[in-house]
């Protein structure tokens, strides 16, 4: 996933009431199979599961237990001789189990998890990674025991349901249909997932016959190509590279809406963010390749092969960002790579001026290091060892491993048997040292004569424009994205005047990237040009669209009206930036539709509602509260974010809010409509108010 995850160790309590030590937790209980049978009732935000569990104990012992966070079962059932006991958090199961002996424990219950199912519009989907599975379904919430599991989803006939495995078959049933599904092979539990919603789908075959399954609802059917696009060639990319076959049946991925990251590899179910789908031109800005690739290595590095524990996340994060970013040199070419490398470099490089470089092997280490460092370590393996060596290592390590544990030694291990070539200094340099290693990085990323030439444009920074004016019309000569985007960097602080015929060089080298730049490189546009500035509305990218538009109606009042009819159908990403900026412009601009304002306003005032995903909801707010409008559904619609499952859209309305009460007038209206909230919402302005 594209996120820090957390782990978290199970304990098996032996008849003679001694809790054993985290070393031998998964000495007694070996959890085969889950089987469940999964009905999401969305009005009352509820499932009802009937379930079943099989396993053995390796060790005579009279009580185990599963994990489960807050679900009710009835205390008296007994099954075949099995007693269940549930608490808040654990089922106990009470026998005198027999080692190596199979049981089966089953029965239904219902659930309102507070977390891990979430009902978002007329979607239902799950995010179990750490310890949320069991917030749903009792298993197990440690990452080292694998377990086959299969799922059932009963739902609407009109809707269509995702989860792990192969879709065996679609029992209709009245108004319902139930999806079968079958998982072949064992994984972690975090991993087990479904979601349901209105999408359609397009299936395609890998090179080596994988049925690669695609969905975006069915409203945007038409963006399924640009938002999928380089999939097949990404996975046959990972098959020939890694060196080892894809170890699932097949492999679908569907986007859902208020999702908590970027992307989560649940196995052969990958769920992801709505907001990478996209249409043609939204593909340039921000697409799906990276995400998609970085999910579907998750397959191998973190499904088939995974952690032991937290300071092994670097064998998930850093193998899947970085094998994403090898399909994306493969997709976008070698600039792209070192570009990005470069990229994650600064960061790192920052991180530890300021004195907060982490260890890859930080059990909480951030983000930035689990992902971008870890990547970086790699990049760095690959370098040492050689493609050929490092490509025989990565498959032996899989092959080793295959639905096992593993920690950071054991990799190393494997590649000091398969190179014979010590690991001391490569873990010592950049596994536990805290610092980014950023002279070593420099001298790898000068081995690319792509990132010499902008290292020599980077130095022309320190130069009087008159001394490097030549060179800066060579370097848009070039027409290359990045030494062009370093160009206009450079310009941005010298007078018009004298880099007018630079920037008229800029627009003409007809480079998207390059121009991009001009469009976020000024809030007021010079007269001189103002021209080949609205050019810019027409380029196929909705960040300089957006840049552009707002800048002109900025700068150039008279021409507002143009540039309002120019833009009045353009939509952008799935956020609606343009058009929410549309609205607001269309608002504030005196003269233009009036007889249409009202309507304009009710319709950005609608974005705010739950009705929409969180990106547009967040942008509306941050216009109608910037233009101080504060009527009632917008004060409802911000405090029912403060409450949103989505951390950073609850931050955001959070703050919001918070300012918003140092006005009384504002703080009566809400103290006065306080009733009408839900629950969780009254709560929470019970702390503010």
């Amino acid at each position: 996933m594209m996120n820090k995850s957390l782990q978290i160790a199970i304990f098996i309590v032996l008849g003679l009431g001694i809790t054993p030590s985290l070393a031998q937790k998964q000495e007694y209980l070996d959890v085969l199979k889950i089987e469940a049978t999964v009905m999401p009732i969305t009005a009352l935000r509820t499932l009802t599961v009937d379930y079943n569990v099989i396993f053995k104990v390796n060790k005579k012992v009279d009580s185990v237990f599963l994990d489960m966070v807050n679900i009710a079962i009835d205390s008296s059932f007994v099954i075949k001789g099995t007693r269940i006991e549930p608490t808040d958090k654990k089922l106990w199961l009470h026998n005198d189990f027999i080692p190596q002996q199979e049981y089966s424990v089953g029965f239904k219950y219902a659930v309102k998890p507070a977390q891990t199912v979430y009902f978002t519009g007329n979607q239902v989907w799950t995010q179990g990674q750490g310890k949320y599975t069991s917030h749903w379904l009792p298993s197990l919430d440690d990452m080292n025991d694998k377990i086959e599991f299969d799922l059932t989803v009963i739902a609407p006939k009109e809707k269509t349901v995702i989860a792990n495995g192969q879709l065996k078959v679609k029992i209709p049933n009245e108004d319902l249909i139930e999806w079968h599904f079958d998982m072949e092979k064992p994984m972690s539990s975090y991993l087990v997932a479904f979601a349901l919603g209105d999408f359609v789908q397009q299936t395609i075959n890998s090179a080596s016959g994988i049925p690669l399954e695609m969905y975006v609802s069915k409203r945007d059917s038409a963006k399924l190509e640009p938002t999928y696009r380089h999939t097949k060639e990404i996975f046959d990319f990972f098959e020939s590279k890694i060196g080892v076959a894809y170890p699932w049946q097949n492999y679908k991925q569907v986007p859902v809406r208020d999702f908590l990251y970027a992307g989560m590899e649940n196995t052969t179910a990958t769920i992801f963010s709505e907001s990478f789908v996209c249409d043609a031109t939204g593909y340039k800005d921000q697409n799906y390749v990276n995400v998609n690739a970085h999910e579907l290595a998750h397959q191998w590095f973190g499904n088939l092969v995974t952690e032991v524990a937290s300071n092994d996340h670097w064998l998930h994060e850093g193998f899947a960002t970085y094998f994403a970013l090898r399909a994306e040199r493969e997709i976008f070419g070698e600039d792209y790579y070192y570009w990005k490398l470069y990229q994650s470099a600064e960061r790192l490089k920052s991180l530890s001026e300021e004195g907060k470089g982490e260890a890859l092997t930080n059990p909480k280490a951030s983000s930035l290091t689990f992902y971008e460092k870890g990547a970086w370590a790699l990049h760095i393996l690959e370098e040492q060892l050689g493609t050929l060596l490092f490509d025989r290592t990565i498959a032996a390590y899989l092959n080793r491993y295959a639905y096992k544990n593993v920690t950071v030694d054991n990799f190393l291990i494997m590649v000091e048997m398969v190179t014979g070539r010590l690991m001391d200094t490569f873990k010592k340099d950049w596994l536990e040292q805290t610092s980014f290693n950023s002279t070593a990085a420099l001298e790898s990323l000068s081995k690319s004569t792509f990132m010499q030439e902008y290292f020599e444009a980077q130095a022309l920074r320190a130069l009087p424009l008159s001394q490097k004016k030549e060179q800066l019309f060579k370097l848009l000569a070039q027409g290359n994205d990045y030494i062009g985007q370093e160009v206009v960097i450079q310009l941005a602080e010298e007078p018009i005047g004298q880099t007018l015929a630079l920037y008229q060089a800029a627009f003409e080298t007809d480079n998207l990237y390059i121009r991009q730049a001009i469009a976020q490189s000024f809030k007021d546009v010079p007269v001189a040009l103002q021209t080949e500035y609205e050019s810019l509305l027409d380029d196929a990218s909705y960040v300089t669209q957006e840049a552009a538009f707002y800048n002109l109606w900025n700068s150039f009042p008279t021409s507002a009206i143009k540039y309002l009819e120019k833009l009045k159908q353009t939509v952008g990403f799935q956020s609606k930036n343009i058009r929410q900026l549309w609205l607001v412009l269309a608002i504030m601009t005196d003269g233009y539709d009036n007889q249409n304002k009202r309507k304009y306003l009710d319709e950005l005032v609608n974005y705010t509602t739950e009705n929409y995903s969180f990106e547009v909801r967040q942008i509306a707010l941050r216009y109608l509260i910037d233009i101080q409008v504060y009527s009632a559904i917008v004060l409802k619609s911000l405090v029912n974010a403060t409450v949103h499952h989505n951390w950073r859209f609850r931050s955001f309305a959070r703050n919001r809010l918070k300012k918003l009460l140092e006005n009384s007038e504002i703080r009566e209206t809400l103290n006065s409509i306080r009733g009408s909230f839900d629950q969780k919402a009254q709560d929470y302005l019970g702390t503010i108010l």
